[in-house]
């Protein structure tokens, strides 16, 4: 199952797009340097007041569908 690390630092003030409704995305660079569209729902677990930080890392198939986003610290 291929998988890529992401490094995500994305302050609460960021978010309010996505509160208000005008966002449902974020572009996301891995460690790799490969790109990623990610759906803000796969990271509402991890929403603080501060935003989300952290890294994670994001298993897909092989003709790319999402299988699971796992927090690694």
């Amino acid at each position: 199952m291929p998988s890529l690390v992401l490094d995500i630092v994305l302050p609460a003030h960021r978010l309010t797009a996505v509160y208000q409704g005008r966002a449902n995305r974020i572009l996301v660079t891995s460690r790799e340097g490969r790109s990623v569209s990610l759906p803000v729902h796969h990271l509402r677990p991890y929403v603080t007041r501060e935003g989300i930080r952290g890294s994670f890392r994001l298993d897909f198939s092989e003709d790319g569908h999402l299988l699971g986003l796992t927090r690694l610290a």
